[in-house]
């Protein structure tokens, strides 16, 4: 009897084994899936007449959709280190791509391992190479590369063969699969390259997109008449910035072939020296591509140039801007539909293994682009397009699936979200809030009615002055300062395009004194100043 009851105690610990293969954890996992300069317009959650992005678009649709999520700085390296720190440029020292990022500042990740959880990064950082906080990680070095790219690693550096978005994937589902302590909960940073510029596509990709024609913004050809020197003065015009082998892909020699091509644009480094692009900017990717993988490319670019060599000759100004147009939708696109494939590929793997039941899944850019609005490309802008981000967050029994927010928030929300998520105390000095009561339906006990918004990298690579500002739902305030002293005010609701500066018009005239004194009170509450904006100016000159 004795050894009957032995037997059944066995068989029910196998049984209970199978048919619980890990243990429960209350907190629940992170997954936090960010890409570079993806443009909300580019997600078909936010608009779908640019492309289809089923995979992104399931994360807004088991979760919350925020329609006013917004950054503080759009630039690559800035935003990345307020998602991390929870605070502003200006205090956590990285107000540009060129300025160093305090190391003494306490990021998330590093209070997510203290508290016991197990920590992962795979794909684009773009600062440092040895991020805090992370037990195991693969990150590009600087921007990276799309094709056959080399990896930073803890132990030691190596080079995938393969495309860029693809392999952040492997290595990503192979930390699932191998490497994962079952008996932690985890946050995973899962972090893609694209579709940060020159857009090389995969070469699959690369041939589907090119034969697409894509809707133009109907404001490509805005003239900048309603607005002040700032936009009239930035060096990103599709037209007269967008370079025709860096961006459009037409061949060294086919440049040389059609000698009056004008040259590539000379960029301001932000130390005031000088860069061209020229040539490398087509050779470094092309070139980084084995004989198999450029046999590939080659069936499209052949495409493109016969296209240019035929075309361009006869084109007007309009029809070089819609030309150069469709080429960057083309592989921009393109580079954005390899990462929608691979984020299937991780949803997925939750879905199968039933990680997804205790997952927080969440998809964001480290800021908004421009895809041909105001006939530019780039960021960098507090206007709409430039300084909106795509963000979406699933939470299974938590955020009821199909939610949308209006309400304004920013990356600099995000440290303080996971971490009440996770159950872990943030720091004093953290200057976001927590988004789950919104996340929760909770809507009352959201406060925040506005934002601040700093950019500094000026003069340098598209020279957009530098300016800082206030946004609501309602109005957006800006002062452009540096080398000119300048005031905007857009109404967010009667003018969405933001073509028109009603700063001086006296119908505003109460909204400008109102804004005015939040903007002031709103520089002392993030501890920002007058005389901090001086000395970035003096240190960074």
């Amino acid at each position: 009897m004795k050894r009957i009851c032995n037997v059944i105690f066995l068989l029910s610990i196998i049984l209970f084994s199978c048919n619980n293969p890990e243990p429960k954890n209350e907190r629940p996992n992170i997954l936090f899936i960010m890409s570079d300069d993806h443009a909300y317009q580019a997600i078909s959650a936010y608009d779908n007449r640019l492309i289809q992005t089923p995979n992104i678009d399931r994360i807004a649709n088991e979760g919350i959709i925020f329609k006013n999520a917004c950054v503080t700085n759009s630039i690559c390296a800035p935003s990345r280190a307020v998602i991390l720190t929870g605070k502003h440029s200006h205090l956590n020292g990285k107000i540009d791509n060129h300025s160093p990022f305090d190391t003494t500042q306490v990021t998330f990740p590093q209070l997510f391992k203290k508290a016991g959880y197990q920590t992962a990064m795979y794909g684009k950082l773009h600062f440092g190479n040895n991020p805090k906080g992370v037990d195991d990680f693969l990150i590009l070095p600087g921007q990276g590369d799309y094709i056959n790219p080399k990896f930073l690693g803890k132990d030691k550096d190596t080079v995938i063969t393969g495309y860029v978005s693809d392999v952040i994937t492997d290595l990503t589902l192979d930390w699932f699969k191998t490497k994962r302590d079952k008996n932690k909960p985890f946050l995973m940073m899962y972090l893609h390259k694209a579709p940060h510029r020159a857009w090389w596509p995969s070469p699959e990709k690369f041939a589907e997109f090119y034969e697409k024609k894509f809707p133009e913004p109907e404001t490509l050809f805005d003239d900048y008449s309603g607005r002040g020197t700032a936009a009239k003065t930035a060096e990103m015009n599709i037209l007269t910035h967008m370079q025709y082998m860096h961006d459009s892909k037409v061949r060294p020699s086919t440049m040389e072939e059609m000698g009056d091509v004008k040259p590539e644009i000379v960029y301001v480094r932000g130390d005031g020296s000088l860069m061209r692009p020229n040539a490398s900017g087509f050779n470094r990717p092309f070139g980084r591509a084995n004989e198999e993988q450029k046999a590939k490319y080659n069936v499209t670019l052949d495409k493109i140039n016969n296209d240019f060599k035929e075309n361009w000759p006869n084109m007007n100004d309009k029809e070089k801007m819609q030309w150069k147009f469709q080429r960057y939708m083309q592989d921009y696109l393109a580079t954005i539909s390899s990462v929608d494939d691979n984020v299937g590929r991780v949803l997925d793997y939750l879905d199968e293994t039933g990680l997804d039941k205790n997952t927080i899944v969440v998809y964001t850019s480290d800021q908004g682009f421009y895809l041909g609005e105001h006939g530019w490309f780039d960021k960098r802008f507090i206007y709409d397009e430039s300084f909106k981000t795509p963000l979406m967050i699933k939470w299974p029994n938590v955020i009821k699936p199909g939610t949308t927010s209006e309400e304004m928030v920013q990356n600099l929300d995000f440290a303080q979200t996971f971490l009440e998520a996770a159950m872990i105390d943030a720091p004093d000095d953290m200057q976001g809030e927590s988004l789950i009561p919104i996340m929760k339906g909770d809507n009352d006990s959201w406060t925040r009615e506005a934002v601040y918004y700093h950019y500094y990298e000026y003069p340098s690579v598209h020279m957009a002055k530098r300016h800082y500002g206030i946004v609501n739902k309602e109005y957006k305030l800006t002062h452009f300062y540096y080398d000119i002293d300048e005031w905007e005010l857009y109404d967010r609701l009667n003018d969405p395009n933001e073509m028109n500066n009603v700063y001086n018009d006296p119908k505003y005239s109460e909204v400008v004194k109102k804004l005015s004194q939040d903007l002031k009170e709103m520089r002392v509450k993030y501890k920002d100043s007058e005389e901090l904006d001086q000395s970035f100016i003096y240190n960074n000159k």
